[in-house]
């Protein structure tokens, strides 16, 4: 444990605002000696010292991961001017990194099992940043290539772990809001990656847009590594097996709630991503001929992602995970629908419902897979979020056939159907959690 990490609020004690809890899953699939032996989660609760440290920590873990991931995109047109390269090709800066990180997440998800929690997020936003500040460096096009893809990579030893590690610390009953504010750290991330660095861009170079946010991300690791709390709960495992891993991750997609978890983050992430892919064609275009800096300011609507994901974590441990996710995807489908208004007041409208929708289904989601795997828990953040990504990046792009057959109403049915699956899925769920509740003990 972290010396700053205060003892009294960890162990169990009558003073104490933890609680000592019989543990399933880890222990029971740790194997080895510890295989067999009973073991008890020592739990961080709400307004504690640690629980207030971790939250913060995980906070900048969000920032950082997604502002790193998403900076390059404002500055697509200073990358086609640099180098010579058609608007197309400039596009890999940013799907080489998120490709790559939907592959390395995987990885990571295991790995986190066999080394420190907190030493491997630590070690991916460091060298993350470290690898964005040589891209603002890098003498040619493929040099940004093959940096943005190990920035990936790495970047990939933070989301599942994340997830992880607030599942196995943070008490049940405090997880949602936890999670929410982990979630309102990736949102911020991604606007302050996207605005904040084409403003940047404005008034100097893109290659300084990028040393500065490099620099700023290496002080949040260093942030991050200071508050954080050592993993008290984990059960570290020694070596590595290959069938070990295979096993949990074919354990919990027979997990009857899980695989539809995995679904919905697919489905929703890629409405989402659709929605800004075009819907920026759509206001570059006669009648409302937007400017490339009114289409950067609208990404300031994440503002709205990290106050509902945050408050999306909250009600969700008080009124129930299904309620609240049933209500992020009808969020989103309203906002949809608003999208296809002509009035811009309409639009804008739509845009904020859309955001605010998925931050509340994705903070929801993410939460309740920390809650229903039972054990391995790095493996199953780490399935989540491969679909996940892979919902941004093939949905993502099917979009664009949409758009190119019949402009954004088609896109919009599009999503909506996206939209239409995944509500299906959250009300099965809804009834897996009813009838989990109503269960004997």
């Amino acid at each position: 444990m972290s010396s700053a990490s205060p003892a009294a609020d960890l162990v169990p004690a009558p003073a104490a605002r933890s609680a000592t809890l019989p543990r399933r899953g880890p222990a029971a699939s740790a194997g080895g000696s510890q295989a067999g032996e009973a073991r008890a989660a020592t739990w961080t609760e709400p307004g504690t010292g640690p629980y207030r440290r971790i939250s913060a920590a995980l906070f900048l873990a969000g920032f950082s991961t997604f502002s790193l991931i998403y900076a390059v995109q404002p500055l697509l047109p200073g990358l086609v001017d640099e180098f010579g390269i058609s608007p197309s090709a400039s596009s890999l800066a940013l799907s080489l990194t998120t490709g790559f990180l939907a592959f390395s997440i995987l990885c990571a998800g295991a790995v986190s099992e066999t080394v420190s929690r907190r030493g491997l997020m630590f070690g991916s936003m460091t060298g993350a940043a470290l690898l964005h500040i040589g891209s603002a460096l890098a003498p040619s096009w493929h040099a940004v290539l093959a940096l943005r893809a190990l920035e990936g990579i790495l970047l990939g030893g933070v989301p599942a772990v994340a997830m992880a590690y607030l599942a196995e610390e943070i008490h049940p009953r405090a997880l949602g809001a936890a999670m929410g504010l982990y979630v309102g750290g990736t949102a911020f991330g991604g606007m302050m990656g996207r605005v904040g660095i084409g403003i940047l861009a404005e008034f100097a170079s893109w290659r300084t847009a990028l040393g500065v946010l490099g620099a700023v991300d290496l002080a949040a690791a260093l942030g991050f590594f200071v508050l954080l709390p050592a993993s008290r709960n984990v059960v570290r495992r020694r070596g590595v097996s290959l069938v070990h891993h295979r096993d949990a991750w074919l354990k919990h997609l027979r997990n009857p709630g899980l695989p539809l978890l995995f679904a919905i983050g697919f489905l929703v992430l890629g409405a989402y991503v659709s929605t800004f892919n075009y819907l920026t064609f759509r206001l570059t275009a006669a009648p409302y001929g937007f400017s490339q800096g009114q289409i950067s300011a609208i990404f300031t609507v994440f503002l709205f992602g990290v106050a509902a994901s945050t408050l999306a974590g909250s009600l969700a441990d008080r009124l129930g995970r299904g309620p609240v996710l049933i209500a992020g995807v009808l969020t989103m489908a309203a906002g949809t629908a608003l999208t296809c208004l002509a009035a811009l007041g309409g639009i804008f409208a739509g845009i904020v419902a859309v955001t605010a929708g998925f931050f509340i289904a994705h903070a929801v989601a993410s939460g309740w897979v920390g809650r229903m795997a039972q054990g391995s828990k790095g493996h199953a953040a780490s399935l989540y979020l491969l679909a996940y990504y892979l919902g941004s990046s093939l949905m993502g792009s099917a979009g664009g056939w949409f758009w190119s057959a019949a402009g954004w109403p088609a896109v919009a049915g599009f999503n909506a159907g996206l939209l239409a699956l995944a509500l299906a899925l959250a009300l099965r769920l809804n009834r897996i959690e009813k009838r989990s509740v109503s269960a004997p003990a």
